[in-house]
This record gives C-alpha cells, structure tokens and sequence, in this order.
C-alpha cells in the first residue's frame, strides 16, 4: 500500500477512539454517580411538579398517576391544559381517584408564542406555589422515589438543576425499538463523553429540576418562547449562571409513541437539523462518531480480509461493548440484550439523517416552516409556508 492508503486508513479508525472515549466516560459517570447518589430520608422541600400538557399520549393516565404515588410529604401536581383538550377527562379522573394530592388544572398559556410548550411553562412558573420545580413531558412515568431521588443533588446551593437518564417502557414495533437502542447506544453515548469534556450543560424533558431563582435568573421561559429544544436551553442557561447542572443516573421511563416509520424519520431529522443550526461546527464534527460508514470507506480503499476483520471486527465488538455497558451495566435495562442485533441498522439509519440534515435550512413546527435564525425562529414568508421544507 502506499503512504497516501495508509493515511486514508489511519483517517477511517479515528471513530474507535471516540468510541474508546465513550466507554471511558461511561465507567467513569456511573462509577462517580451512584458513589454521589446517596439515599434521601431528610430532605425534602416542598415542590411543584408542573406538566404543560397537549394532546392525549398513549398510556396517560399511568404516566400523570405515577407522579400522584410518590412517596414524598410534601409536594403539587400543576397541569397547563387548553379548554376542550381531549386528555382532560383523564385529567379529571386523575383528581378523583387521588384527592389526598394536590392537584390543579390551569387552562391555556395566556400567551402567543411560537413554542407553546414553553409558552404554557412561563405561566406555570409564575403560578406554582413553591420554589424547586420537577418539570417532565406528559410521556414520562417514574417509580415512588423518583422525587426524593431527583431532588437530593440540591442540598448543594450551587446546583442549579438537574436532570435524568430515560428509556422506554415497552416498545411495540421495530420504529420503537430502534428508537430505543439508538439513544442507548448513540445518544446517551454522546453525552457521557460530554460530561467527561466539558461537564453537563443542558437538560432532557423527561426530566428538568431546578429552582425559580435559576429560572429568574436567566429571565424566564418567556425568554426561549421562540426557541426550539426549549429543554437543551433551559440547561445552558442555567449552567451560563454559574450553576452546576447534574445528570442523574435515575432512569425515568418514557412511553414509546412511533406510529410509522415515517414519523419517526421525521422527527429525527427535525432534531438532527435543529442541532445543526443550533452548533454547526460541533454537528459537523459528528462525521468522526460513526465507525460503520469509515469501516466502510476502509475496506473500499484496500478490499482485503485482513482490513474488514479489523475494521468491521473492532466497530461491531466496541459498539457492543458500548451499549452493553450503557444500557445493561449502567442503566439497568436488562432487555437491551434482545435489540443489539438493531444498533448498525441504527447507525446507518442515523448517519443517513445526520447527511440529510446537511440539506434542509427550515425546520417545520406545527404546520408552519420556520429558519432558525440567531437560535431563534422565525416564520417563512408567507408565499413559501406551504411549499415543502428544506
């Protein structure tokens, strides 16, 4: 071979060293966080858990009543609901069967916003009672600990909020499943090399917890009402304070919801686009994550047994190896076993969106097409809302 093939394969196992990364950040944040995770008999504030809520997910009733079990003394359930909304009979039948709890429904934001999500948060801030909020997605279901647990880190004044591993509860369709073992093995991947870097600044829906002075102090929600990943947001501006944001190693579950394939291509390559927008020089530089495609390009240049036992040989038992110890070792989730088989059609597939993400300048959100412009959106023209996003 010459010098120029040897570079180009030298070039295509760079990918194995973030690899390596991720097992090292793996062992290194669970080794650290459960040393850090001590049980939480005594302290307890008082807290308010707030849902803005839209449409009727798959399971709700379970999911709003698992916050309505938790074993914590003293604590509200605040949900932000439009009149007429089709989960609010399930809602009803929430305060029923639990009137020992604190519960209240707050109807509409209020507000004109672009991300009404957020929009429906900034009035459930202002009208919570109390001063550490838990703030989740309407899909999320969590055990009778889960407040006791997620509060704890905040004995420390200098955490500002924090948030937590998730998984799916039970996936019912090959989309699911390949939902699931890609934010175990590629997703969550990425952000324990990142809490190994440059430490957690930002925070899932699954789960945000924190504080109304670390809200106020960034202005508010009504500051990220045009933004999109309103929850990657409220982490940075959080940690841009000066405050520690904390990944817990607490597994909340979220209930899987593709319907098609289709939807869930979609909204990858939403997310995909967002974040490409959002951090174009931290997006391009994924092209060093993906270990199929250079193992690929490997055996292209030099078509030989001995390379593709080596490349594709060292991706397979490293990305093995990887969900394993995320998803098994680390997170408990004992039927990843049955979905590794799925992780290089996943990395395929997510390779394939992160190209295809190269090629759109619009993000669609609720039926209108919008640039994301200075991380803020704004409306196409209106000659060009209905034409096709790109």
């Amino acid at each position: 071979m010459t010098f120029v093939a040897y570079a180009f394969l030298a070039l295509c196992a760079i990918p194995f060293i973030y690899y390596l990364l991720s097992l090292y950040s793996t062992v290194r944040y669970f080794q650290t966080s459960r040393r850090e995770a001590a049980p939480n008999p005594d302290f307890t504030p008082p807290i308010s858990c707030l849902k803005p809520v839209k449409g009727l997910d798959a399971e709700a009733y379970e999911n709003y009543a698992s916050f309505c079990r938790q074993d914590y003394p003293d604590y509200e359930l605040v949900f932000c609901v439009d009149p007429g909304d089709p989960t609010l009979p399930v809602l009803e039948k929430l305060i029923r069967d639990f009137p020992q709890r604190r519960i209240r429904l707050l109807f509409g934001s209020g507000r004109d916003a672009v991300n009404d999500k957020v929009a429906r948060l900034t009035r459930l801030v202002a009208e919570a009672e109390h001063d550490f909020f838990v703030i989740t997605d309407s899909d999320v279901r969590v055990q009778p600990d889960y407040l006791r647990t997620v509060i704890s880190p905040f004995r420390d004044p200098h955490v500002g909020a924090a948030t937590c591993l998730y998984s799916a509860t039970e996936e019912k369709n090959l989309t699911e499943k390949l939902q699931s073992i890609g934010m175990i093995s590629d997703f969550f991947a990425g952000v324990m090399v990142a809490w190994q870097l440059d430490g957690i600044k930002f925070t899932f829906g699954q789960t945000i917890v924190t504080t109304r002075k670390a809200i106020a102090g960034y202005g508010g929600y009504q500051t990220i009402e045009d933004r999109p990943a309103d929850d990657v947001y409220a982490g940075r501006l959080v940690a841009e304070q000066g405050y520690e944001v904390k990944l817990l190693p607490y597994v909340v579950h979220s209930v899987a919801d593709f319907d098609s394939l289709r939807e869930f291509l979609y909204k990858r390559l939403r997310w995909m686009t967002v974040m490409r927008l959002m951090r174009p020089w931290g997006h391009l530089g994924l092209i060093f994550t993906w270990g199929l495609p250079w193992s690929l390009v490997a055996i292209a240049i030099h078509p030989s047994l001995a390379v593709a036992v080596a490349y594709l040989g060292t991706y397979l038992s490293l990305r093995i190896i990887m969900t394993w110890l995320i998803g098994i070792w680390g997170m408990k989730q004992l039927r990843v076993w049955k979905k590794m088989p799925l992780v290089p059609l996943w990395d395929a597939v997510a390779f394939a969106i992160w190209l295809a993400s190269f090629g759109r300048r619009t993000i669609r959100w609720r039926g209108i097409n919008y640039y994301l412009r200075e991380g803020k959106l704004t409306a196409v023209a209106t000659r060009n809302a209905t034409s096709v996003p790109r």
